[in-house]
């Protein structure tokens, strides 16, 4: 059985990092709501969800995807970008230990990992605000005795790599052509978003094909359906306003592919 790794969404998160977005406020009632059908929707997808203790002082906790990369072959706990995202590590690192041998980033390196996307053997990391070239050199360190390619991806104004572009199967992404070159992708059948909402490019991929996504982007939704994808539709609007998207909530680990 596939995993999925959550944390609850933290009382602080009124108090989250904010790069590109107006603070605004957030109903932390409806966060847990929302964050709860969430994670109720992956386990009747086939995952065992397997949630972290709730951090009530780190505001950011709940978007888990950014503290660790996992492979196959192993796991990178990633080096945050903000400063105050460092102390979420320990706890991810303590389960994600159960499933795969663990590495670190040093120093100075930064990576979240909303800046990563894995295509098959090439890991493509976003330089955004949050993740560096060192980096994308500490990876190709860590990654290349198993035969990947790491390359860096200049960006837009967005926050994450995963904010421009997602994969939606082994060789096709969907992605916003405002926030990231489409010639960078242009081995991989490309998908864009509608041009009226530029923050329809993130999407999780489930281990069955079967895709997440935000219900804020219905004429995209419209476009992935028409290219024959199967859609699970969910309300992602509060967390929205703390820059986090529905990959972010969750770290996947598909023991099939070990």
């Amino acid at each position: 059985m596939p995993t999925a790794i959550v944390r609850p969404v933290s009382p602080a998160i009124q108090q989250c990092e904010l790069t590109h977005l107006e603070r605004q406020p957030i109903d932390f009632s409806r966060a847990q709501s929302q964050h709860a059908s969430y994670c109720t929707t992956l386990a009747a997808n086939g995952y065992q969800v397997v949630e972290l203790a709730v951090a009530e002082d780190l505001a950011d906790s709940v978007f888990v995807e950014d503290t660790a990369l996992v492979l196959p072959e192993l796991a990178i706990i990633t080096r945050p970008g903000a400063e105050s995202r460092r102390p979420e590590l320990a706890a991810m690192a303590g389960v994600l230990q159960n499933y795969r041998q663990l590495v670190w980033l040093s120093e100075p390196a930064t990576l979240d990992g909303g800046d990563v996307v894995v295509l098959g053997k090439t890991i493509w990391i976003g330089l955004s605000s949050r993740s560096n070239l060192a980096a994308v050199e500490q990876v190709q360190v860590l990654t290349k005795a198993f035969g990947y390619r790491v390359q860096g991806v200049e960006l837009g104004q967005c926050l994450h790599l995963k904010t421009a572009v997602c994969a939606v199967d082994h060789n096709t992404v969907l992605l916003n052509p405002q926030w990231v070159d489409p010639q960078v992708f242009a081995e991989y059948q490309v998908i864009d978003v509608d041009p009226r909402e530029e923050f329809a490019a993130n999407v999780v991929q489930l281990h069955d094909g079967r895709l997440l996504y935000d219900q804020a982007y219905p004429a995209t939704a419209e476009r992935l359906r028409q290219r024959g994808y199967q859609l699970i539709l969910l309300d992602n609007s509060e967390l929205t306003k703390a820059e986090g998207a529905l990959t972010c909530c969750s770290l996947l680990i598909h023991e099939a592919e070990r």
